[in-house]
């Protein structure tokens, strides 16, 4: 680190935030994640998981975040469960 250019400290915190912003920020708010109550075993890691693939899957999908967000993308996917699951078993 001590050797690193400033630039290249400056790439590193980008790096980091933009993970922040574009995955846990979702996990936290959208699915509001700090406040689940599922504490034993390994279910926690299993929701974080389902998490992450909801959401990959929704980016995936809806490639234009700026017209589809997730919380929209889940509530649509509410609304028609069917559509969900032919999206997950169409290949």
């Amino acid at each position: 680190m001590q050797d690193a250019q400033p630039e290249q400290i400056a790439a590193w915190i980008q790096g980091h935030w933009s993970i922040e912003n574009r995955l846990h920020w979702v996990r936290d708010v959208t699915y509001d994640e700090d406040r689940h109550q599922l504490r034993t075993g390994s279910g926690p890691q299993v929701m974080a998981t389902l998490r992450n693939l909801a959401i990959s899957l929704i980016r995936t999908i809806y490639n234009d975040p700026a017209t589809t967000g997730i919380a929209s993308a889940n509530r649509a996917m509410t609304r028609r469960p069917a559509k969900a699951i032919k999206l997950l078993t169409t290949p």
